[in-house]
């Protein structure tokens, strides 16, 4: 395996060998703040980044006893779309040898499979978004019949509101199709779906730590982007801007954040949602209708950031909730 040194952003520590836990990772900044955590109680990890990295099928099995996995299936936008399924492959083959993998391949393929979260949403009797799934951009007029426009037409191993397009009619639709308008992404698979209008103007994203609600945060949307990454937003729910607090692409503006405490059954219904998928730390997004008052369950994330600027806006910072468990993790695999 290949393990990263220089490649990040961020300063390093010297790594004793063998640490007993190991990211895998792909975006060079985002997980900085997990980082300093473990360097602040001396706690021994491994960096293994996903551009540089090869395995040895025969190889024995690797020294870790924790693999905690943080590729994300946005990697494609910053051209490492290439780790996206070889990182599928590796968590099989460390599941095969034992291995404790958080986020392992179960939750992977949810993360990467739009389409996987909707069956997964149906099997467990939630709403989610009208959604029919196509292979091909010619077949996206007739998988739009019998939903309510607009519609979007959303790539199935998107992330980070990546491959997402809005049609407010049949002929924008048609138009974009002729036109070879449609990217439907890696895996060439994607989802039509009818677009929800978002009650009071928010969405909710809801986020996990072992399985179990930590909080949950209110979006409010401007209507004019797709990317609901947490991280990325950059304004408190009144406007207060949350500056140097933004991981990645802090110029977003428009988007406002709130804490928020989600109801009981909301709380049930997700953490009933990550156990489902294998999902060790992630986050939910839901909507409710402005139509019916309708709660939507619409994406399902094994990779999640946290909030920009935590403590203000939740009063706390997640990051600990994460050491903790991580470490705890590493005592369980002994």
């Amino acid at each position: 395996m290949s393990i990263s040194s220089g490649a990040v952003a961020f300063s390093e520590v010297p790594q004793v060998a063998h640490a007993p836990l190991a990211f895998l990772y792909e975006h060079p900044q985002w997980f900085a703040p997990i980082f300093a955590e473990l360097e602040r109680r001396k706690a021994p990890f491994d960096k293994i980044f996903i551009p540089d990295h090869f395995y040895d099928v025969g190889a024995p099995k690797p020294a870790f006893k924790v693999l905690f996995n943080r590729m994300s299936p946005s990697a494609n936008s910053r051209q490492h779309g290439s780790g996206i399924f070889h990182t599928l492959a590796y968590l099989d083959h460390l599941e095969l040898q034992g291995v404790r993998v958080l986020n392992g391949a179960k939750a992977f393929r949810y993360e990467i499979s739009k389409a996987g979260q909707a069956s997964l949403l149906r099997s467990l009797g939630l709403k989610f978004l009208p959604s029919r799934i196509i292979h091909s951009p010619h077949q996206a007029a007739a998988a739009a019949e019998g939903l309510r426009y607009p519609i979007i037409v959303k790539a199935n191993t998107g992330g980070s509101g990546k491959g997402i397009t809005r049609f407010n009619n049949k002929a924008e639709l048609a138009a974009a199709v002729a036109a070879g308008q449609l990217d439907l992404g890696n895996d060439s698979v994607a989802l039509v779906q009818e677009f929800i209008p978002a009650r009071g103007g928010f969405i909710t994203r809801v986020e996990t730590i072992g399985f179990k609600y930590i909080y949950a945060i209110k979006v409010h949307l401007t209507g004019q982007t797709f990317d609901l990454c947490p991280a990325d937003i950059c304004q408190t729910s009144t406007g207060q801007s949350l500056e140097n607090a933004c991981a990645v692409e802090a110029s977003k503006a428009g988007l406002k954040v709130e804490g928020y405490e989600a109801p009981p059954k909301v709380i049930q219904d997700i953490e009933r949602i990550v156990r489902a998928a294998g999902i060790d730390v992630g986050g939910i997004e839901y909507i409710v209708d402005d139509r019916d008052g309708q709660i939507y369950y619409y994406d399902i994330n094994a990779l999640s950031n946290f909030v920009a600027d935590a403590p203000r806006v939740i009063g706390f910072n997640p990051i600990d909730n994460l050491a903790d468990f991580l470490l705890d993790e590493v005592r369980r695999a002994g």
